[in-house]
């Protein structure tokens, strides 16, 4: 079974089979996103291990286990500690954020047992299995790459891996494919470079590392002829590094190129006539990956400089990544002992966001904070064993281009993490664990039979231990089977099937002892309450409100609060709810759902957020509903009571002044237009409202003399010329407001303006009498705005023109787009313009067939049919 004892083992044929596979099933696995991928994952790692344990026993070595699968090892004991149920005491003291979500949302319920650490119990399960695998690929890496062809072979598998995945993506984009093979189609991802990855960044990361090694291959093979493939893999791995428009992936792809010239340069002095000289390899190689990736900036520069103009503030910047650190920070504080649980970042971070954002957040995308969060303070001590590991490797002595070449890549990708999470994935996490292990690998000169620390011999008690956590990862994957968005979907499934209350308060509560920190479980609860009536309100309330503790600014949960609070009565805090729900984000539910409800200046005035600007916008609503204009006065009064000498109040006024208008007060009016003119004396719209007002009280000769003036300060403004062409129009003035209109027709942006010129320009050809033109232009703006107002405002310049059929087509053009219950007088319409068609047609008939001069009339124009079909001409 083996060969000779400095010969390569079939067991170590196998194990190296086994790790490139491990290597390529990533990337294959959509990035390592792929569910499935965990199995293969724990049994190739497994398998891996074990059969390296079993070469190393028959060829007489011993295993080494290096500083840096402490991390690996301590890992996977923290995730295990995790997960381990705890009275409410223990609990307390090693996880008080984990204790208060037992006692507020699960002891009500009656899942008052025991609980882990962990908030979300089965994703710690899968990292639980992800660590054991990660551990176990390491040390078969680090066995197996003791033979120098084993690592070649493992390395080259990985550069070559990166290039065909730059390949695939250059072909989906030269067939101007999006879905990847054609067949499936990408959800949420739009990646700029169509591979199995659909999150570029991690692609980057990927393709960095894989290029890296490529290059430490090209520079190290001889002959030079075999170094051509390893030339090409690296660039064609640097260009697609740059095709991904990953603005972290191509800057430390380009900080590891730097580093590993820095590395060679101090190899090159350390070595200097010891060695034969290979500055002059490694620097061409170097300056031809840098070519490629110029090219591949060139071809992609456009998208490359509007990716860069994305972060070129520092507003911009406090809304990406790094401006959410404060709050992932805050969040690692609140768990300092034994973190939130490995993987329960998703399902509990909503509890600690500070601000509403309508994106959920997977991962922190900050390695360091990563740890900090799930793990705690171990988390951090794990992280500084590894970079401490990590430097260990780097001063070891004799370390040649392919090894400097490998940790340069990994350096490149560790600190690529620090605003990603590309290594929370199996693709870029086991390339950089066989990597470590082909540098971390016992050197060739040390002793097979050495007992050094580090070193372990492999007896069978070794091998039964490999065998166990590769047992222990694959029952750990059991309970880790269960995601959370499956128990979101299944709970959601049985809401929108309005299954009883009963059977959705059963299901969830099972739900919910799996993953007690998921806000949406609660929420959907609370929602097939609320939607029974106020008899359960109680019961919506109550789990509503768990849901809030998990999310405080999550907007639909308050939205739900709000109606569970109106059910019951308690008018003032549901309003409450309203206000909070807009607040998180949900900015329609104000002038929607909530306006709806109000019945007193109470309701409104709960409902109002602290901004006079949605002030306005609310009382716009009211004074637009039919009925409502007595409560909009009344809001307008408080409102301006209540925004007092804050901007915005000249907003309010100017409301004031137009209901009032309406109502037809005008020394009301009046009184509200001077206060506006008080506080913004030289706005536009104060003028315009000058102008309302004077026209309401007869002085329409001296509004638009107004209007006139205002347009000479303004020229070319919109909505001042459209209003000053409207009353030139009601005074008569047909040619000025012609004029007018075609003035402001340069300054029209939109297919609505446009439409709305072409409307005013048909009245004025209509005031001039020119019927059939002024249909030709209504019939366009209908088209370039469809809408029934249009579509009936050409209906009666038909009728006006006896076109009744035509009408009544434009009648039912503007019937399609009315609502159902507002359709019964545009049918009469409609119904009478048939009518009259009818009518016309039975006239034209009856003079056809009486008068013979007609009949001979027709036969001459070639209308031979006779009477009947003579009834067919209009």
């Amino acid at each position: 079974m083996s060969s000779s004892h400095r010969g390569t083992s079939r067991f170590t044929l196998l194990a190296e089979a086994a790790l490139a596979a491990l290597v390529v099933l990533g990337p294959v696995a959509l990035g390592g996103a792929a569910r499935w991928v965990l199995w293969p994952l724990v049994a190739l790692s497994g398998a891996a291990a074990v059969l390296a344990a079993v070469a190393a026993r028959r060829q007489g070595q011993s295993l080494r286990f290096p500083l840096l699968a402490v991390p690996l090892a301590a890992g996977a004991v923290l995730c295990a500690v995790q997960l381990v149920p705890l009275p409410a005491g223990v609990l307390d003291v090693l996880s008080p954020e984990a204790a208060a979500l037992r006692d507020f949302a699960l002891v009500p319920m009656g899942l008052g047992g025991a609980r882990p650490v962990s908030l979300d119990p089965p994703a710690t399960w899968r990292e639980l299995a992800k660590h054991v695998a990660y551990l176990l690929s390491f040390l078969a890496a680090v066995q197996v790459c003791r033979a120098r062809l084993s690592r070649e072979r493992l390395l080259a598998v990985l550069a070559f891996t990166g290039a065909a995945l730059v390949v695939v993506g250059l072909g989906h984009a030269l067939l101007g494919v999006q879905s990847l093979f054609g067949v499936l189609p990408w959800v949420d991802a739009r990646p700029t470079l169509v591979t199995p990855f659909g999150n570029p960044n991690h692609l980057a990361g990927f393709l960095g590392l894989a290029s890296t090694v490529a290059l430490g291959l090209a520079l190290t093979t001889r002959p030079r002829s075999r170094a051509l493939p390893y030339a090409l893999a690296a660039g064609a791995g640097g260009l697609g590094v740059v095709l991904t428009l990953s603005r972290g992936g191509i800057a430390f792809f380009v900080f590891g190129q730097a580093l590993l010239a820095v590395l060679l340069l101090r190899r090159r002095r350390e070595t200097a006539g010891r060695t034969p000289p290979v500055w002059a390899r490694s620097a061409a190689a170097l300056l031809g990956l840098l070519a490629v990736l110029a090219v591949g900036a060139y071809t992609a520069a456009d998208r490359l400089w509007a990716e860069a103009r994305s972060a070129d503030s520092v507003e911009e910047l406090r809304h990406s990544k790094v401006g959410l650190w404060p709050m992932m920070a805050r969040t690692a504080r609140a768990f300092p002992v034994l973190g939130m649980g490995r993987g329960a970042f998703e399902a509990a971070f909503p509890r600690y966001q500070s601000e509403p954002n309508p994106n959920t957040f997977t991962h922190p995308e900050n390695a360091v904070l990563q740890g900090a969060v799930e793990l705690g303070v171990p988390g951090l001590l794990l992280l500084a064993v590894a970079a401490w590991g990590f430097a260990r490797l780097l001063r070891r002595e004799g370390l040649d281009a392919l090894e400097l070449s490998a940790l340069a890549g990994v350096a490149a990708l560790a600190l690529h993490d620090l605003f990603d999470f590309s290594l929370e994935l199996p693709a870029c996490a086991v390339a950089a664990l066989v990597v470590l292990g082909a540098v971390a690998r016992p050197r060739e000169r040390e002793r097979t039979g050495a007992t050094k620390p580090g070193c372990v011999k492999p007896s069978a008690w070794v091998l039964g231990t490999g065998v166990a956590l590769t047992g222990l990862a694959l029952v750990a994957l059991v309970p880790g089977r269960h995601h959370l968005s499956d128990a979101e979907a299944e709970l959601a499934g049985l809401v929108t099937a309005r299954a009883p209350e009963s059977d959705v308060r059963a299901r969830g509560q099972t739900l919910i002892d799996r993953h007690p920190s998921d806000y949406l479980l609660y929420r959907l609860v609370a929602s097939a309450y609320a939607a029974r009536g106020p008899e359960v309100a109680g019961e919506a309330l109550a789990f509503i409100n768990r849901a809030l503790y998990l999310s405080p600014h999550d907007a639909v949960a308050h939205r739900v609060a709000a109606r569970a609070l109106l059910e019951l009565g308690r008018r003032s805090q549901g309003f409450l709810e309203y206000r909070l729900a807009y607040e998180a984000g949900d900015l329609s539910v104000l002038q929607g759902e909530a306006l709806r409800r109000v019945r007193s200046l109470e309701d409104l005035a709960a409902l109002t957020p602290d901004a006079p600007e949605v002030a306005v916008r609310l009382l716009d609503s009211l004074g637009n509903t039919p009925g409502r204009l007595g409560a909009a006065l009344a809001y307008s009064g408080w409102a301006r009571e209540h925004f007092e000498g804050r901007p915005g109040q000249a907003a309010l006024w100017a409301r004031e002044a137009r209901l009032r208008l309406r109502k037809s007060e005008l020394p009301a009016a009046e009184t509200a237009c001077a206060e506006v003119e008080r506080l913004e004396p030289e706005s536009l719209d104060t003028h315009l409202l000058r102008a309302e007002v004077l026209r309401a009280q007869g002085r329409r000769d001296e509004a638009l003399q107004t209007l006139e003036r205002l347009l000479a300060r303004f020229p070319g403004h919109v909505e001042l010329s459209f209003t000053l062409a409207s009353q030139q129009l009601d005074a008569g003035l047909t040619r000025r407001a012609k004029d007018t209109l075609q003035a402001v027709s340069p300054f029209l942006t939109d297919y609505a303006q446009r439409a709305r010129l072409l409307s005013m320009e048909a009245s004025c050809l209509e005031r001039e009498g020119l019927l059939s033109r002024a249909v030709e232009l209504r019939q366009t703006a209908a088209r370039l705005a469809p809408g029934p107002d249009a579509w009936f405002a050409v209906a009666r310049t038909q009728e006006a023109l006896h076109r009744y059929d035509a009408a009544a087509r434009s009648v039912h053009e503007g019937l399609r787009l009315l609502p159902a219950g507002s359709r019964k007088e545009a049918e009469a319409w409609a119904a009478r313009l048939e009518a009259e068609e009818r009518t016309r047609v039975d006239t034209r008939r009856k003079e056809l067939t009486d008068d013979p001069h007609a009949q001979e009339l027709q036969h001459l124009l070639g209308n031979t049919g006779g009477a009947g079909e003579a009834a067919d001409i209009p």
